[in-house]
């Protein structure tokens, strides 16, 4: 089989044992692979290259894209900041209904999706345009081990956050290496079931479970979350579970996502999950003592909303992957009556920038628009300017009720290649435009869902109205 470029190059592993014989064990994830030279392990970016275990994903990602820390399914730190969200190639599991697949199995990724870039760069992007979270996300940070410790480690040594958003299929001796790295853990825990576990998702259960128990009990942030597939995992007996498993082996300050699934990957034929279907889940968990339970990938409800559990009073209100604090205080506490709201605030949070009334006029503007249809309430915003000076792009919200929203700027340097996220926030937002200057251009892509990374322009439509993206999986002929 002929090597992508992608492939092509290998940067020494960790957690490597060396068996004999130029056999190779990665010790990465509980799979513990054994490699003989020449061979791949179960995630097909681990190789084994002349008896030394190599990474072929150092460096090697999606496009690093701007986001919300909503996004990620984190509600407790910093709500609504703004994250560089970067992903990359292969994964640690299979999981049938993967809406990240044509990045997560590393046989369908295609050189024209893979970016490259150096663990400076990664900084350097965050630094230039004001984030203060980096988070490791889409298909699974697993598997790219060597450059997020490389990276997060450089990154807190200039006081950014660093977010770690897995399903967390992971070895403990991996997981220590996290640790003194990463602030924020979002773990996706598949389901409770362990036989839905090995015939789903093609791992196992405990692991999972211990290394979420293992970064909880070292202090660091943890929020929790599951996928309710339809019909599959979105019963009473499986929330249940999941609360129990929150409260008894973590704690019930734990925030916990229940989150809608859609059709995707090798699980089309099936629908979205019934929403009342996560709201009972919600409420069960409550009832059995959680303090902070949420709904995912849901809009139109109150159940992604924070309130105090003392006073009552509302303390953060959701739309969407958009958060607005309204009663909490910046070193975390209920603003009405001082209980701990068990959110944790970043000490010198970037002012969000205050929008324009009108495009500069020096320049001339192409404009593309957006507009919201069913359930795609978000679209990635790519683009590019070609130049040799720096650009500025602009972006701003269309709504019914509020016509006059104002242009939010966005700079480029010279040759600067850029995504971000628009998402709907107000229940009168119609859609989002983008203005252009000339040598700049720009593209957009239709977003299913939180945490999904899509690879075809919106122009290209979809496999099934607002609930299936392009590209379509098809079997592989055997």
């Amino acid at each position: 089989m002929t090597k992508k470029a992608w492939q092509e190059h290998g940067y020494p592993a960790q957690l490597a044992e060396q068996l004999g014989d130029k056999v190779v064990r990665c010790h990465l994830s509980p799979r513990n692979c054994k490699i003989r030279p020449g061979q791949h392990g179960f995630c097909m970016v681990r190789a084994n290259r002349g008896g030394e275990l190599v990474s072929l994903n150092y460096g090697r990602s999606v496009h690093a894209t701007e986001e919300t820390i909503e996004t990620e399914a984190v509600f407790h730190y910093e709500p609504g900041a703004r994250i560089l969200s970067m992903g990359n190639i292969g994964c640690m599991l299979n999981c049938d209904y993967c809406h990240n697949w044509k990045t997560s199995q590393a046989r369908f990724v295609e050189d024209k999706d893979v970016f490259y870039y150096t663990p400076e760069e990664v900084v350097d992007i965050a630094e230039r345009h004001g984030i203060q979270v980096i988070s490791w996300t889409y298909n699974d940070p697993v598997v790219w081990h060597e450059f997020v410790t490389e990276t997060a480690r450089l990154a807190k040594s200039k006081g950014i956050i660093n977010l770690y958003k897995s399903a967390f299929f992971i070895s403990p001796e991996a997981v220590e290496e996290l640790i003194p790295v990463i602030d924020i853990f979002s773990v996706s825990i598949k389901s409770m079931d362990p036989k839905y576990y090995r015939k789903i998702t093609k791992g196992w259960i405990e692991p999972v479970l211990e290394a979420t128990e293992q970064v909880y009990r070292a202090g660091r942030h943890v929020e929790v979350s599951t996928l309710m597939v339809t019909d599959l995992s979105d019963s009473e007996q499986n929330a249940r579970d999941m609360a129990g498993f929150v409260g008894e082996r973590l704690g019930p300050e734990v925030p916990t996502h229940f989150v809608r699934f859609h059709p995707d990957y090798k699980m089309t034929n099936t629908i979205r999950t019934p929403v009342e279907r996560l709201e009972h889940a919600r409420r069960v968990a409550l009832d059995m003592g959680l303090d902070h339970v949420y709904l995912g990938n849901v809009y139109d409800t109150e159940s992604t909303n924070t309130w105090c559990r003392g006073c009552g009073l509302l303390q953060i209100t959701r739309y969407g992957l958009n958060a607005q604090l309204i009663g909490v205080t910046p070193d975390g506490r209920c603003s009405e009556c001082g209980l701990d709201a068990h959110i944790k605030r970043v000490p010198d949070p970037v002012a969000a920038q205050a929008p324009l009334d009108e495009l500069p006029t020096h320049e001339t503007y192409d404009s593309a628009r957006f507009d919201w249809h069913g359930d795609i309430r978000a679209v990635h915003v790519q683009v590019e300017n070609t130049g040799d000076r720096p650009q500025e792009v602009f972006h701003r919200r269309v709504r019914r009720d509020n016509p006059d929203t104002g242009w939010t700027r966005i700079a480029l340097a010279p040759q600067e290649s850029y995504r971000f996220i628009s998402a709907e926030s107000f229940n009168d937002e119609i859609g989002v435009v983008v203005a252009v200057p000339n040598g700049c251009t720009s593209s957009l892509h239709q977003v299913f869902d939180r945490a999904h990374f899509p690879t075809t322009e919106a122009a290209a439509g979809t496999q099934n109205a607002d609930i299936t993206p392009l590209p379509l999986y098809v079997r592989p002929a055997r």
